[in-house]
């Protein structure tokens, strides 16, 4: 038995205690500061008051101000919070961890260099350590599985990455079930970026969603033909983009299955579905207040490298209409009107 400490417990990291806890070992679940009521009931109850899900009765609930005592003799660390905690987590956390424990992370998303290049969270974390002293590795979680379906142990398949095969065996060790599959790769930008840029994409196939709702005049409609050709497209611009900044398509599959699951539902859908109806992006982001939209994050800071490796000659931005009407919406207020001339399948020179 292991004993794993979950810093932030959001939905995704809380759902990831299931099947380490069905595996034997022990749970810590931390929250953040902005996790104080999931704590102030966990403690009381083991109920899960966002997961909505109750959890083990051993299952531990700290609050942030406890964080030393959670990770006193902790075989393993999870990183669980949202990309808005990167930083947060990087200066009051990493240095707290004995640099021998492995961490894991469930936080998707990438940092923009100033030359129009990204990094991803894993690679900026150990190069801001490293710069500080601390030598250490870092393991991420990606690929399609919803926290909801995890916690009810429905089937999953997902990718863990990281420098160190020993570390990734051992951490599939610990979550792997019956239920919960897992592939392991050691290409840390492939598998990160991949999952992270279904974000974005997961906004701009909702699109259509608004759209259909406007023409039929009446919410709740699908059009499926429109959705279908925005996958098509979303599928082709994430595979070349895999292959600009990694230098092939390699895990492309997890990103496809990861934007298949996320356009069903959730926050991504939301404000994907408001901007198709025609709202402004500030409208829309006034509707889903105190709602943590990754995919907004992503899907600027992608078109912000794709501007500038633009400009720089190094990229042609028209590879990418569909991303960039996204970033257009967020960054320059446009009003949706889908490129769809642009989406040239053309497999030969004209």
């Amino acid at each position: 038995m292991k004993t794993l400490t979950f810093v932030g417990c959001g939905m995704m990291a809380s759902a990831l205690s299931i099947p380490a806890h069905d595996n034997g070992h022990k749970i810590r679940l931390v929250g953040t500061h902005i996790d104080k009521d999931i704590v102030k009931e966990g403690k009381k109850s083991q109920y899960h008051i966002s997961l909505k899900r109750q959890l083990s009765h051993d299952t531990e609930f700290y609050y942030i101000e406890e964080l030393e005592k959670a990770l006193d003799g902790a075989d393993a660390v999870i990183c669980g919070v949202s990309s808005f905690g990167v930083d947060w987590f990087l200066e009051e956390v990493y240095p707290k961890i004995n640099p021998e424990v492995p961490v894991l992370s469930v936080t998707k998303g990438m940092i923009n260099n100033s030359d129009g290049s990204i990094i991803t969270y894993p690679e900026y974390w150990m190069q801001k350590l490293e710069e500080k002293g601390i030598k250490r590795e870092i393991n991420a979680v990606g690929g399609p599985c919803t926290s909801y379906e995890l916690a009810d142990k429905h089937q999953s398949l997902v990718g863990y990455c990281g420098n160190r095969i020993e570390e990734l065996k051992m951490f599939r060790e610990i979550f792997g079930t019956d239920y919960y599959h897992i592939s392991l790769s050691t290409d840390i930008r492939a598998v990160e970026l991949s999952v992270a840029l279904k974000n974005a994409y997961a906004l701009a196939v909702s699109l259509s969603v608004g759209i259909a709702e406007v023409e039929e005049g009446k919410e709740g409609v699908n059009h499926y033909n429109p959705q279908a050709a925005l996958f098509t497209q979303a599928s082709r611009e994430i595979g070349e983009l895999l292959e600009v900044y990694n230098g092939d398509r390699n895990q492309l599959e997890l990103g496809i299955g990861d934007l298949y699951v996320t356009i069903y539902g959730g926050r991504t859908r939301k404000i994907g579905t408001l901007l198709g109806r025609g709202i402004s992006f500030d409208k829309a982001m006034e509707t889903l207040k105190g709602v943590t939209l990754e995919s907004v994050v992503i899907a600027k800071r992608m078109g912000e490298s794709i501007n500038k490796l633009g400009e720089d000659g190094k990229i042609n931005p028209e590879h990418f209409p569909l991303l960039m009407h996204v970033y257009d919406l967020i960054a320059n207020e446009k009003k949706v009107n889908i490129p769809w001339e642009k989406f040239n399948l053309d497999d030969f020179e004209n």
